[in-house]
């Protein structure tokens, strides 16, 4: 996967109602380590890397990259989006289109966040990317991930086998007006 290159890098923090998407900072480093290392936030992810060697790998500031966007709710990190160029996607219908990816801790599960800012980043990427499709891919047995899609407004391309599970993936096109 690739950043971003061709958008102007970073945006002014997005605000929604409840919560802000900015670049991630040095104090997230923690959340950074404690989701990666979260088992229940890598069931659908194939696991959690061991905890010792994310506190060795991560600098004490998190990449920043076009795409990625740390997710906080009342100046705390919750959860992170990505997006990023699918070069390298195993699904044809994928490749060259931008990815959206999402991570949220366990504790914010349930609350409406991960919509929220995900809805948010796609309206960044639309007036930053006009016209420009995203897709997402999912275990089908991650419930939800596949209402997140749906509510998101994602339509399946495809099914298919990958790392033992059915998988989704579906693709998200801006509305565009005509003037």
């Amino acid at each position: 996967m690739e950043d971003l290159r061709a958008v102007a890098w970073p945006p002014a923090p997005i605000r929604t109602e409840r919560l802000v998407l900015r670049e991630p900072e040095a104090r997230d480093r923690t959340v950074f380590v404690e989701l990666l290392a979260s088992a229940e936030v890598h069931t659908y992810l194939g696991g959690p890397r061991p905890r010792d060697e994310l506190e060795r790998e991560l600098s004490g500031v998190p990449e920043r990259w076009p795409g990625s966007f740390v997710v906080d709710l009342d100046g705390a990190m919750i959860g992170q989006i990505l997006l990023r160029r699918a070069t390298g996607h195993r699904r044809p219908a994928a490749v060259g289109k931008v990815d959206l990816g999402y991570l949220f801790l366990p504790r914010a599960w349930g609350h409406g966040y991960a919509a929220e800012a995900c809805a948010a980043a796609l309206d960044w990427l639309a007036g930053a990317l006009p016209g420009e499709p995203v897709v997402l891919a999912t275990q089908t047995a991650n419930a939800r991930s596949m209402r997140l899609a749906a509510k998101l407004g994602f339509t399946e391309v495809e099914r298919f086998e990958a790392w033992d599970a059915e998988q989704w993936l579906g693709m998200w096109s801006p509305v565009t007006t005509s003037g």
